[in-house]
């Protein structure tokens, strides 16, 4: 679970605090939650649920703070595209849904319906915002090595490297 917080949360700063959250909020459905068809995709859903309602918090804040400073209001903190990036900043720079799709898929190796019962969404959603996501990564990870000059390998190899226990490719 602390895995999943990090990756949808894109740095390890919360990360353990979200997944202990995250075991409370289980704990206390208990009943719930044993009761469910698929415990591990009902908690899962809950660390999801938390790294969404994180994210938007910190997006709030953000906000706030730069109404509070003097910034210009066409001042955008987007990070440098031609810099050096590595999967997880390019995750982070997914939005939440095509994300945790492509979180779940590959370092989680879920399959679709696995991944669209954690999510709450279908499958179909799943196939879509996960190629969409991989395509979008593809995108950021090329971009950063100056267009393809340098052999990249595919943002499914690489997010499956951050899976430690992930023994190779099965297709899905």
């Amino acid at each position: 679970m602390a895995r999943l917080a990090h990756l949808l949360l894109g740095s390890s700063d919360g990360a353990d605090d979200l997944a202990a959250d995250a075991l409370v909020a289980v704990w206390h459905q208990w009943e719930r939650v044993r009761a469910a068809d698929h415990p591990a995709a009902y908690a899962r859903g809950v660390v999801a649920n938390l790294a969404r309602s994180r994210i938007r918090s910190l997006v709030r804040e953000r906000r706030r703070v730069a109404l509070f400073s003097s910034q210009r209001a066409d001042h955008v903190d987007d990070p440098d595209i031609s810099a050096v990036v590595d999967v997880q900043a390019a995750l982070v720079r997914l939005p939440f849904r095509k994300r945790a799709c492509v979180v779940l898929r590959h370092a989680f190796d879920l399959s679709e319906r696995e991944t669209a019962r954690t999510l709450g969404i279908s499958v179909g959603t799943v196939k879509s915002q996960t190629s969409r996501g991989i395509a979008e990564l593809e995108r950021l990870l090329g971009s950063a090595h100056g267009g393809g000059q340098q052999p990249v390998p595919g943002p499914q190899e690489t997010v499956r490297k951050l899976h430690p226990g992930h023994a190779g490719g099965n297709g899905r």
